[in-house]
Parts: C-alpha cells; sequence; structure tokens
C-alpha cells in the first residue's frame, strides 16, 4: 500500500476544502436549533460536483475521482463544512443510493436516476431499517409480491436518512420470505407512485439538519424497471454497497476531527487559569494527545480500507473494523473537544457541542458499533 497522494489528488482535495470553507457554511447554528435541511447549500455542492465525483460523465456525473481521491475529498470537506447533517446527507446518497444503481442497475435506470441525483435535482433515500428489524437486516417485514408487470409492495421502513424528503427510495424488500436473505430483492420507488409515502422529519439528539423519517408502502405498485439487479439479488447488492458505506460514509468525520483538534489546541494556547495557558496542564494537553492518536489511526484505517477497494478486493474485515474504529474515536474526540472548552463547549452559540451530538449518531447508523464487533467476531471464526 503507498499512501503518498499526487499533485492532482491533493489540488483536488484542496479545492474541496476551499468550497466547503466559503459555500457551506451558512447558518449551521440556527438551522441545527430549527432542525432544517439546507436546500440551498445541496444545490451548491451538486453544481460543484460533489454528488456526482464518481459517476461517470455519460449519467450526468463528473467523473473528478477514483474512490482513494473520493475519500481524500471528502475528509476534506468534513474539515471545510461544520454542517455534520448535510455531510451525512451527500455521503448517504452518495454511497448507498448512488452506487448500487451504478454498479447494479440498467442502462434505463442508470440514464434515469443518476443525472437527477447528481445534479442536486432529486435526493435519494436507502430504506432498509423497520420497526421490528435494524440489525437483524434480513428478517424483513416489507413483502414485494410478483403481479403482471411488476410487483406490489407493503410495508414500512424507518430511520430513513432523507426519508421525508426523497424523490427515490431504494427500497430493500422480501420476494421470496421462505428464502430468507436468498429471497431479498432491492427496488426503486418514485416518491410519485401510488401507495408510497413519506413521514415526518424526527427531531433528533443530533444530526438535526438532515431529515430522517419513515417510508411507508401500501399496496405500492412497482414495475419491472425499477427492480434493482436479479430478483432475490438484494442481499448480493446489500453487501457490496455496504462495503463501501461504511468505508465512505465517515471519511467526513476524519476532516472534522482535524478540525476539531486544531479548535481544541488554538484554544489551549489562548485560554489562561492560574497564570497560564491551560494546555500546560497534563489533564488538558494528554486529551489533545489522545485526539491527535485518534486522528492518525483513524486516518491510516480509511486510506487502507479505500486502497482495498481501488484494487477490487473484499473489505468486509477492514470495513467493519474502520467502522467500528472512526465512530467511536470521533465521539470520543468530540466529547474530549467538550471537556477541553469547559462550560464555554457546552454552549450551543460555539458549535462544540453539536459535533458531539452529531458523533454519537456515528455509533448507531450504518450497523452499530456491537455488530460491527459481531462480523468482526464472526469472520474470524468466533
Amino acid at each position: 500500500m503507498n499512501f503518498d497522494w499526487t499533485d492532482q489528488q491533493l489540488a483536488f482535495r484542496d479545492r474541496m476544502h476551499s468550497f466547503a470553507s466559503d459555500h457551506l457554511t451558512d447558518d449551521v447554528i440556527d438551522r441545527d436549533e430549527r432542525s432544517e435541511f439546507a436546500e440551498t447549500l445541496w444545490q451548491r455542492a451538486a453544481e460543484f460536483g460533489i454528488q456526482g465525483m464518481f459517476i461517470p460523465t455519460e449519467f450526468g456525473g463528473t467523473a473528478s475521482a477514483d474512490i482513494q481521491t473520493a475519500m481524500l475529498a471528502m475528509e476534506a470537506l468534513g474539515y471545510g463544512c461544520a454542517d455534520g447533517g448535510l455531510l451525512l446527507a451527500l455521503n448517504a446518497q452518495m454511497w448507498a443510493v448512488q452506487l448500487p444503481i451504478l454498479h447494479f442497475g440498467s442502462d434505463f435506470q442508470k440514464q434515469h436516476f443518476l443525472p437527477n441525483l447528481c445534479g442536486g435535482r432529486w435526493k435519494g433515500a436507502h430504506g432498509i431499517t423497520e420497526p421490528s428489524t435494524g440489525s437483524d437486516v434480513f428478517n424483513l417485514k416489507t413483502t414485494a409480491e410478483k403481479v403482471d408487470g411488476g410487483y406490489v409492495l407493503n410495508g414500512t421502513k424507518c430511520m430513513v436518512t432523507l426519508a421525508p424528503i426523497c424523490d427515490v427510495a431504494l427500497v430493500v424488500a422480501s420476494t421470496n420470505p421462505a428464502k430468507g436473505k436468498w429471497g431479498v430483492s432491492t427496488f426503486l420507488v418514485e416518491s410519485g407512485f401510488a401507495g408510497f409515502s413519506r413521514g415526518e422529519n424526527h427531531l433528533k439528539m443530533g444530526l438535526r439538519t438532515v431529515p430522517i423519517g419513515e417510508l411507508r408502502l401500501e399496496d405500492c405498485f412497482v414495475p419491472d424497471s425499477h427492480r434493482l439487479g436479479k430478483e432475490g439479488g438484494g442481499f448480493a447488492t446489500f453487501n457490496y454497497s455496504l462495503e463501501f458505506e461504511r468505508c465512505c460514509i465517515l471519511a467526513s468525520q476524519v476532516g472534522t476531527m482535524q478540525r476539531q483538534l486544531e479548535t481544541c489546541i488554538r484554544y489551549a494556547k489562548e485560554r489562561h487559569q492560574f497564570g497560564q495557558p491551560i494546555g500546560k496542564f497534563q489533564s488538558v494537553s494528554n486529551r489533545i494527545a489522545d485526539m491527535k492518536v485518534r486522528l492518525e489511526t483513524s486516518k491510516l484505517m480509511l486510506y487502507k480500507v479505500a486502497w482495498l477497494k481501488s484494487q477490487g478486493k473484499s473489505a468486509m474485515m477492514d470495513a467493519a473494523i474502520l467502522k467500528l474504529y472512526l465512530s467511536e474515536c470521533f465521539a470520543q474526540s468530540s466529547e474530549d473537544a467538550v471537556r477541553i472548552h469547559g462550560g464555554r463547549g457546552y454552549l450551543t452559540e460555539n458549535g462544540v457541542d453539536r459535533d458531539w451530538r452529531d458523533a454519537i449518531g456515528g455509533v448507531l447508523y450504518a450497523g452499530t458499533s456491537d455488530i460491527q464487533r459481531n462480523i468482526v467476531a464472526g469472520l474470524l471464526g468466533v
């Protein structure tokens, strides 16, 4: 593995950082308080080419980044953009919706969905979690019954990122419950389909600027043209996208951890107590050292998984380790940032608390930390 970056990759990273710093920082404290999604920032991101960076130009993308460059760019995005909800929304659509369409979709599906998603005109949601099946992802209650010309879907998906405002949902449903995970299929359900409805945005502890809610399917007819991949191929679709999602969805948090570290170092030098900068106290300097260690080790794990995927190698174990480690590191470093800032860190007006609240979501979405441990243990034969 070689983690040296080319001049072109570094230039792309720097452009991403500059764009995020200049154009994706609007009003985040107030929008967080109002639980408001920034439609304007979403459109700015699309115009810059973020949603389409790994999508070929023939399908409306910019094809400006391979997987390794994309990770570097998303890291820079997290460094420059303080809106954790927007970062989750972008990553969730790119890796859990667009990537499966690109890899498994028909020519019609690629031409129909990807230009709208890359161009910011549509938002895509990935519906797999259900009220009674979260971590037990293949014990689905949502069904897809084959009928003439398509399928009739019934069921409810919950805790779905972008669900309240999505234009298309990638929905996983059981076409043959007797076959278990081998009887699962994937469908692209458009918001205008009869029987498809979107729930209200849930109020949340963190990640308040991204809408999260339910998707409901009541005798919703989905034509054959909107089944993604083969019937019964949902398990393969899920596994393929999940490795990328676990690798990519937290890449922006590495950039946020870098920003946190720099903010804490600056504050530790400027804030004085007992006649000296607080950074001279070991309880503060040790936290900063721990933040640096978490940042560097997380970065190496991220780059390793991106390299594995760039080589076409399986990364199930490494992606699970990355998701577990990076999410836990971000949560711990975010707590340390609040502690370093003391009472000021607890005040919403300074923005330090928001990273902590957002970070807790990272140990839950895309597979909880406990599930990642189960995956690692299972792959080790335990």
